[in-house]
């Protein structure tokens, strides 16, 4: 009977490829590569079945996007296989990923992040993106870029903190604690010292 329906159920891949996802970068987010890793190949896998690279290519750039709000410096290994099939406004995004985007870039953007490439300043641009990981990905590009100011930094830090996201957390920390050692603040060193021993997980 179900054969024979005029109204055949809607393709699962959808669903399951948007939880998948979603799973994964909260996964990554909270410190769980196992869980991560498992979630992420599952959700595409789904978009693989499509044969459609436009999709598994937007999933590997959030996979790094992720990376980088994490402040993991390495080539975006995924998209980069896919890169030479991808959309222009896929590559644009993989080179605002990498810190390398040109103003002409930036209407293929997603419009939360243009603001990241004219003439605000980083802290003004950072504090217009109302999406947390967002904000946590535009700091990170601004990291990678070499414009991360104290107040980026901080940004960040407060960011993954209200969401609970250990991972994000911990590296904003140890680049705070980095600057502090940098300008001889001792007493910063210290209190970032045992808020990074109370964030990091036990061993």
């Amino acid at each position: 009977m179900a054969a024979c329906s005029s109204n055949p159920p809607p393709p699962q891949w959808p669903a399951e490829a948007k939880g998948g996802s979603e799973r994964a970068t909260e996964a990554w987010l909270g410190g769980n590569s196992r869980i991560e890793a498992a979630e992420f190949n599952r959700a595409r896998a789904e978009l693989a079945s499509t044969g459609q690279v436009a999709l598994v290519a937007r999933l590997e750039l959030l996979r790094c996007a992720t990376r980088v709000a994490s402040l993991v410096v390495e080539p975006c290994a995924g998209f980069e296989a896919l890169a030479q099939d991808a959309a222009p406004a896929e590559q644009a995004y993989a080179r605002y990923l990498a810190g390398t985007a040109q103003a002409g870039d930036a209407a293929l953007l997603p419009e939360v992040h243009r603001a990241l490439l004219g003439n605000a300043s980083p802290d003004t641009a950072l504090a217009s993106i109302q999406d947390p990981l967002s904000r946590l990905v535009a700091a990170g590009v601004l990291f990678r870029s070499g414009r991360a100011t104290p107040g980026v930094i901080a940004t960040a830090v407060d960011t993954a903190s209200a969401r609970g996201w250990r991972r994000p957390l911990l590296a904003w920390l140890q680049l705070q604690q980095q600057r502090a050692q940098a300008s001889g603040d001792a007493a910063a060193v210290a209190a970032l010292q045992r808020r990074i021993d109370l964030v990091a997980p036990p061993r």
